[in-house]
């Protein structure tokens, strides 16, 4: 069959996307390279936030339209939450957020039999890790590896713990096997991701963490660049960042999970941390990283957030100096604690902060970015057109230099210029 994937979400999707496109072309279907012809469309959806359920069922809509006559084939946490909703779109295979090589199983057997089977399962009894071939789609440079799946954090605004269950880690040793047959296949990145990849270990119950992965994919993987996933502040421990300094492959870059610059915001979103503690993780990152990238994401609008909580939020932003900072306008999810609190903001009010909050994480990134002109950068160069080669250093800030036949090889560039919110420089390291 040939078939197609939409993704929506979070790069834990982009993986089990990934992955479910390998598990498919080994039992000899066909990726197709217009949606339009294929015949069966994956769905993998996202339900992070209201917005997110709204483009999932948008998607499928979408596909349903495109594709009258094909398979609609619907996985991922808006699934798992919302399977009768889903079911009533019209869907032909409704599964959940777990569990995809029986979801192949069962699309295989829909083709076969013209059947429509609904499978979801309760997260909340997940114990086992799935293991899923690691990789990335062809023609990319990095390589995604999943070390971790679910969350117990259970923060006031987010459904997910309730999508993806408890957390569970891959063991070590499959850690090591996966990381050698990434670098093996030629990729010369590997991004270390999960839902909450802090947590990794924590099902093991024998002391095993985070560092220990990092440890276990440098071992098996010493020649290409390591990257790591969203973190949560308390993973920034003194501990942690002496052990991450002996990592020489281990990337600059560590995004570190803020939510809002507000105590009293933090404690309505049951976040598990204060501003103070929050700083402490960030300079310790920069005491044993000098000059590396600390980049967030904010929320603005929570409910009962002040203008003065507000502003509180971006200028602990600035404080900190991120290197970038992604900033969301809150969106209710139904299902959630913060959904039905008071003091909801108004959506042209939490545009407005979104706007302003924006435009400070813009000049941060700005300095941060304009701060490496004249100065050297290691670059894995990943795009070419027109002479002009683009990739990103190892601190995430992307430079392009020109120069042709150079992808998938990292190249030291010296940074003559900064514009555009781009670094432009030349190479030094042929």
């Amino acid at each position: 069959m040939r078939f197609f994937i939409d993704t929506l979400g979070c790069k834990v999707n982009q993986y089990e996307t990934q992955a479910m496109q390998t598990i498919l072309m080994q039992h000899g279907h066909t990726l197709s390279v217009c949606p339009e012809d294929a015949q069966v469309r994956i769905i993998n959806t996202c339900a992070v936030t209201g917005e997110s359920g709204r483009k999932s069922r948008q998607a499928i809509r979408r596909a349903k339209k495109e594709s009258p006559q094909a398979i609609i084939a619907v996985c991922g946490c808006f699934s798992q939450i919302s399977p009768d909703e889903i079911s009533a779109l019209g869907a032909d295979l409704v599964g959940g957020s777990a569990d995809r090589t029986g979801f192949i199983e069962k699309l295989e057997q829909i083709v076969s039999d013209n059947s429509r089977i609904v499978d979801i399962d309760n997260p909340l009894k997940r114990r086992s890790f799935e293991l899923l071939p690691s990789g990335g789609l062809s023609g990319r440079t990095r390589a995604m590896l999943k070390i971790q799946d679910g969350c117990s954090n259970f923060c006031s605004y987010c459904i997910i713990p309730y999508a993806r269950g408890p957390v569970r880690s891959m063991p070590l040793e499959n850690v090591s096997s996966e990381s050698a047959a990434i670098a093996e296949a030629g990729y010369r990145e590997i991004v270390i991701t999960g839902i909450e990849i802090s947590s990794y270990g924590l099902d093991f119950r024998d002391g095993t963490s985070l560092i220990d992965a990092i440890s276990a994919v440098s071992s098996a993987a010493p020649g290409i660049r390591i990257r790591l996933g969203s973190l949560e502040p308390r993973t920034a421990t003194e501990e942690f960042c002496r052990r991450a300094k002996e990592i020489p492959n281990l990337c600059n870059h560590f995004h570190l999970s803020l939510q809002s610059g507000c105590d009293a915001t933090l404690k309505r979103m049951r976040r598990k941390y204060d501003t103070s503690v929050y700083y402490d993780s960030v300079c310790n990152l920069r005491r044993y990283f000098p000059g590396c990238a600390i980049t967030t994401d904010v929320i603005v609008g929570f409910p009962g957030e002040t203008r003065e909580d507000f502003e509180a939020s971006v200028e602990f932003m600035k404080k900190c100096g991120f290197a970038d900072a992604h900033i969301f306008p809150y969106s209710p999810r139904p299902g959630t604690p913060a959904a039905d609190m008071d003091a909801q903001i108004s959506k042209e009010e939490k545009h407005r902060r979104a706007s302003e909050a924006s435009a400070a994480a813009a000049e941060l990134h700005d300095a941060y970015a304009s701060s490496f002109v004249g100065k050297n950068l290691s670059v894995l160069f990943e795009q070419e057109k027109d002479g002009d080669s683009s990739g990103h250093a190892k601190n995430y800030l992307i430079v392009h230099a020109k120069a042709e036949g150079i992808h998938n090889i990292v190249r030291t560039v010296h940074i003559t210029d900064y514009r555009n919110s781009e670094l432009c420089g030349i190479i030094v390291q042929q």
